[in-house]
């Protein structure tokens, strides 16, 4: 069988995420995101540039459990697609984009936190058992933004 892909995208919540509901009744998440941006130096080092910022949504229950987890500043990885779709702005129509996310989760690489998996079958629990988790020490912005 083939491995299946799509697109991904990663970065920040830029602004406090926003609840609205479709004609259908769905819930909807709206947030802006930023992406950080890096310049390679001659000298190995790196710039940091300007983020560029964009519009991400996500539907029912991905949207539902993304209003109660994410806050403005949290970093992200999400699964989906780009959607284009015609706007008009200034009298005139234009072609604008969001990143539509179908699964969301919170960057590992930048984001401490517990998991709690509920109720779990003995065997599970003997197989598995509970380990604690220590906190890294922190990075420097170039180092996050590369995954070191």
């Amino acid at each position: 069988m083939a491995l299946h892909t799509q697109q991904s995208i990663s970065g920040f919540i830029a602004s406090e995420p926003q609840q609205t509901v479709t004609e259908n009744g769905d819930t909807r998440l709206y947030v802006r995101i930023g992406q950080p941006h890096f310049r390679r130096n001659e000298d190995g080092s790196f710039t940091e540039l300007e983020p560029s910022f964009h519009d991400m949504v996500a539907y029912r229950a991905t949207a539902e459990r993304a209003l109660t987890r994410f806050a403005k500043g949290d970093s992200f990885i999400a699964e989906g697609y780009t959607r284009t779709f015609p706007v008009e702005r200034d009298g005139q129509v234009v072609e604008a984009e969001e990143f539509v996310a179908k699964k969301l989760g919170h960057d590992l690489a930048r984001t401490n936190y517990d998991v709690y998996r509920g109720r779990r079958s003995i065997a599970a629990e003997r197989e598995a058992p509970l380990r604690q988790v220590s906190t890294p020490e922190p990075k420097s912005a170039v180092a996050n933004a590369l995954g070191f």
